[in-house]
C-alpha cells in the first residue's frame, strides 16, 4: 500500500503519482539508479511537469522518505497508545512487522536511503524521530508512573523501543527469510518483545 494513495484533491494527483512512482522505482532501482526521466514516465507525466513540482529529485526523495517516516512511526506510537495492557507490546510488534511485509518498497526507501543522504536523515531527525520519541517517553513514563515498568529513564526507554522497532523493520531482508510464515513473524515479536520486557539475563537462582 502506498502512503500517498488517500484520497486527494484533483490539483494534487500529478504530485501523488511523482511520489508514488518514486516509491516504487527508489525501492527497486535505488535513489542513485533512478533519473528523473524514469520517475516521469513511471508517473506519466511530462519531465518539466515534474520539475514544476518538485525543483530535483533530492526534493521528492526527501517528501517521500519524511512522509513515510510519520506514516510509520505515527501508526507505531497510535497502536502502542491503544494497547490493552502496557505488557501487549509483542501484539504491536506483529501488526507492524505484517504491515512492514506489505509495505516494503516504502520500508526500504526510509531505513536505507536516509543512510546515504545527511540532509535527509538530519530533516527525518529533526521533524519526525524527536517529535515521536517524545511521545513514546510520555507512554513509558506513564507505565514507570503506574508501577507496571521499573524507575529509569523514560527516554532512554523510548529511544530502545523505537530501535527496536528499526530492528522489525529490516527483518525481511535480514533476520527473517523473505517467505517468512506469519508464524514466523509471531515469533520474532514475541522475542523481540520478551527481551525488551526482560532483558536477557537469567533470574537469579534460589540458593
Amino acid at each position: 500500500m502506498n502512503i500517498f494513495t488517500r484520497s486527494q484533491p484533483a490539483e494534487t494527483d500529478t504530485r501523488t503519482r511523482i511520489l508514488n512512482a518514486a516509491q516504487r522505482l527508489f525501492a527497486q532501482k535505488g535513489y542513485n539508479g533512478t533519473t528523473t526521466r524514469d520517475l516521469a514516465q513511471a508517473a506519466s507525466v511530462a519531465e518539466g511537469t515534474l520539475f514544476r513540482h518538485f525543483a530535483n529529485k533530492k526534493a521528492i526523495l526527501v517528501e517521500l522518505a519524511t512522509e513515510g517516516w510519520i506514516e510509520i512511526l505515527t501508526d507505531l506510537l497510535t497502536e502502542l497508545s491503544e494497547m490493552g495492557s502496557y505488557q501487549a507490546v509483542a501484539q504491536v510488534m506483529r501488526r507492524r512487522m505484517l504491515n512492514i511485509h506489505k509495505n516494503a518498497d516504502l520500508m526500504r526507501v526510509c531505513f536505507l536511503e536516509a543512510q546515504f543522504h545527511p540532509e535527509l536523515r538530519d530533516r527525518i531527525q529533526a521533524e519526525v524521530i524527536s517529535k515521536m520519541t517524545d511521545v513514546a517517553e510520555a507512554f513509558f513514563e506513564t507505565a514507570m508512573e503506574r508501577g507496571i515498568y521499573r524507575p529509569m529513564n523514560p527516554r532512554l526507554v523510548a529511544h530502545v523501543f523505537l530501535g527496536m522497532f528499526a530492528v522489525a523493520g529490516f527483518s525481511q531482508q535480514t533476520l527473517l527469510e523473505n517467505d517468512s510464515s506469519p508464524k514466523a513473524m509471531q515469533e520474532m515479536a514475541e522475542g523481540l518483545a520478551d527481551i525488551f520486557l526482560h532483558g536477557v539475563l537469567a533470574p537469579p537462582q534460589n540458593e
